[in-house]
């Protein structure tokens, strides 16, 4: 079979292998792949590999060779599920593989917030430091995390392993029920009130996927309820945060910090409203790509694929 990954360098950055998906068939990798490419370099391909390019019925409708569809990522919203089902296309995804590491950013934003590393760092940088008549920097804004309280939104892999980790830190964790959802009775038990959370967490720290119930849950009302001199942490979707309300809780000084990892245009344009924005630490959706979390996800494409030769229904969403 002919495979083709389309967007091979959201994955490869010159430190894994695709040895394990080369010896299934023909395998061509490109880096990068463009929507005016996309017909041209999967033409005669039977399987395709995808990140983030997008597959809408038009699209589907020019592959007549297409017969199996890995997404290089758990999200699938970039491919239209009930066209491909109906041109009998195998979807698969992958989940899980990068949980340890979105844990390990999540607390490295948390920390540095809490540490107000950013600004120490260029603080020695600048000449501050050296300006100084003590050893020692001061002011300095560093709050201990023992005893604070982190809500958490989304609780999945990731937001339990948070859970855990952030207990073990001695902080307090409340666990958040997102507006309009339903949840069984002993989930909901274990659970607090959305607004609850926002107003008692010192932290906030968002795990949820990106749903009708979940865009724009963070507007400037709930922003400012929030705690003044809380922070937040979003390591899920920037639409579940409203940049610019963000933005504006930020500069008033109502929260003391932020972090993401994600925003709602990627990458952003370069007047994007949040790359300015004080007292932010941002990544450009990183916390995902450690290399042992992509060489995982490369196995499990690999073994989606070969289920998939074999007449398997491994990981399969359409």
């Amino acid at each position: 079979m002919k495979i083709v990954f389309l967007d091979a360098g959201t994955v490869d950055s010159g430190d894994v292998s695709f040895g394990e998906i080369r010896r299934l068939g023909s395998f061509k990798a490109y880096h990068h792949t463009s929507l005016r490419q996309m017909v041209s370099r999967m033409r005669g391909a039977q399987i395709v590999i995808t990140n983030k390019c997008r597959f809408d019925a038009a699209m589907l409708a020019r592959l007549p060779d297409l017969r199996c569809l890995a997404i290089a990522a758990t999200g699938t919203n970039n491919v239209d599920l009930a066209a491909a089902a109906k041109k009998k296309i195998a979807v698969t995804n992958v989940s899980g593989y990068s949980t340890e590491t979105v844990v390990q950013f999540t607390f490295a934003f948390l920390l540095g917030l809490a540490g107000d590393l950013r600004k120490l760092d260029q603080a020695a940088r600048n000449g501050t430091w050296s300006r100084s008549p003590f050893f020692v920097l001061t002011p300095c804004r560093i709050t201990e995390i023992r005893n604070k309280t982190l809500g958490i939104v989304g609780y999945g892999a990731i937001g339990q392993r948070v859970a855990a980790i952030a207990r073990a830190f001695g902080m307090k964790v409340l666990i958040g029920r997102v507006p309009g959802r339903t949840y069984p009775m002993r989930e909901k038990i274990r659970r607090v009130n959305f607004d609850y959370l926002v107003r008692q967490s010192d932290f906030i720290s968002i795990h949820a996927p990106l749903t009708p119930l979940t865009h724009g849950l963070f507007d400037g009302k709930v922003l400012r309820k929030m705690k003044r001199g809380s922070f937040l942490v979003n390591m899920a979707r920037g639409g579940i945060v409203e940049e610019k309300a963000l933005r504006k809780v930020l500069a008033s000084g109502h929260l003391a910090g932020a972090a993401t990892d994600v925003l709602t245009t990627e990458p952003p344009p370069p007047n994007h409203v949040l790359l300015k924005a004080p007292n932010l630490l941002l990544t450009p959706h990183v916390a995902w790509a450690s290399r042992e979390a992509r060489s995982r996800l490369i196995h499990e494409i690999a073994l989606n694929i070969e289920a998939f030769q074999k007449g398997r229904w491994r990981h399969r969403v359409a």
